[in-house]
């Protein structure tokens, strides 16, 4: 369910848990903030390394404003809205605000409904 703050403003912000591995006493759990224009997840660097996600290679990425930045990833556990994926976490600057990417929403069967600014859970996750 929604919360009031995650439909306000049509920013929608889901909680969600990152864990390095299934059953990993250390997490990162936050408000993150949906991003349909990002592939990939991303968090605090420091929290990602505190919550013993390492980093496992190094991407180029493009940035809103167009510039292009590098930046690690990791691989983590993904917990969000009773669901649970994996896939590709940036460590971003340590200020950063944490953002949950299009591809760990898609994994799970979740969308955002343009229309209504809401997040919808799909009938089925199409395999075609």
């Amino acid at each position: 369910m929604l919360t009031a703050r995650e439909k306000a403003m049509g920013l929608i912000h889901v909680t969600t848990t990152l864990r390095a591995r299934e059953k990993a006493r250390k997490k990162y759990a936050a408000e993150f903030l949906v991003d349909t224009g990002a592939t990939d997840s991303l968090a605090p660097a420091k929290e990602l390394k505190r919550a013993g996600i390492k980093p496992r290679g190094r991407m180029a990425y493009e940035l809103a404003d167009g510039r292009t930045v590098e930046y690690d990833f990791g691989l983590a556990e993904i917990e969000f809205m009773g669901e649970l994926t994996s896939g590709r976490v940036i460590f971003g600057p340590d200020n950063a605000e944490p953002l949950l990417g299009v591809t760990a929403l898609e994994s799970v069967g979740i969308l955002v409904d343009p229309t209504t600014r809401t997040l919808k859970r799909m009938p089925a996750i199409p395999l075609k």
